[in-house]
């Protein structure tokens, strides 16, 4: 399968198992405009792509993710120029809205999408790793809601996310004070599931995670993914009625009957894309 060239991504696929890795180290991996609408194009390839069944989401070189490319923040006043201040903010606007959609393509994937965290994940990268459904670091791994340092409000979904991972103090606190925080402190607080040593370690643990979701139903993981994001939104009856419509679809697939045959025959199960 031919793989979409996308500018300063990495992807492959093995498995089921897709790597999608922003590849500017030599930037620390900063988002500049076209690294912006790369990862919205890689997840929407992901979500459509029969045979991603997880996406693993990381950074080449010693960062993840330093957040939004300095260079890119000074264009604005000149992408957004022009002599009617409303039809500027219109403008600026607009810009923002975009840069939301490019991080909400992550959490719209029907698949399940695992961020590996190594070095580096202060501002945009935040917003990035908080639309995942899943989080790793290695131990040397740092964070940051920088954005209040730059005089602004987080506007791409950390401060929509952030609480909805963390106890919402602890989110206050980290947004209102941009102090670094490192991958022991984010697993204590709960934004991270667990800390490997090294990067080496976290890459070959997150591989380990990813393949256990990609064995299972591709039909029953998307199911579940579905069902959860909409009980997070929901109440505890609108779920069950939500699942109970879902099942009601998507439950009497082929995949339930190899399921039953391999727990019978203790054999791995093979299902179909």
């Amino acid at each position: 399968m031919s793989l979409p060239a996308l500018p300063n991504l990495a992807l492959s696929l093995d498995g089921g198992v897709a790597r999608i890795a922003f590849d500017r180290a030599d930037h620390a991996n900063a988002l500049d405009a076209g690294l912006w609408d790369a990862l919205r194009q890689a997840l929407l390839w992901a979500d459509a792509t029969d045979a991603v069944r997880v996406v693993v989401l990381a950074g080449e070189g010693r960062h993840f993710c330093a957040g939004i490319d300095l260079a890119l923040l000074a264009s604005v006043p000149e992408r957004i120029r022009h002599a009617d201040p409303a039809r500027a903010q219109e403008k600026l606007r607009r810009l923002i809205l975009d840069m939301q959609d490019c991080v909400g393509a992550i959490a719209r994937c029907r698949k399940p999408v695992i961020a590996a965290i190594q070095g580096a994940c202060i501002g945009g990268g935040v917003d990035i790793v908080t639309a995942c459904d899943m989080r790793y670091a290695s131990a040397e791994a740092r964070f940051a809601v920088r954005e209040i340092d730059m005089a602004m409000a987080a506007d791409v979904g950390t401060l929509q996310r952030l609480p909805r991972l963390v106890p919402d103090g602890i989110a206050r606190e980290l947004a209102f004070t941009g102090r670094e925080f490192g991958a022991e402190e984010a697993a204590r607080i709960g934004l991270v599931n667990a800390v490997f040593d090294t990067p080496d370690a976290l890459a070959d643990g997150v591989a380990r995670v990813a393949r256990q979701i990609a064995a299972k139903s591709p039909v029953a993981v998307r199911g579940t993914k579905a069902v959860l994001d909409y009980g997070r939104d929901h109440s505890i009856d609108d779920g069950l009625r939500f699942v109970a419509n879902w099942n009601a679809s998507a439950l009497l697939t082929r995949d339930m009957q190899i399921a039953a045959q391999a727990m019978q025959t203790r054999q791995a199960p093979q299902f179909d894309d």
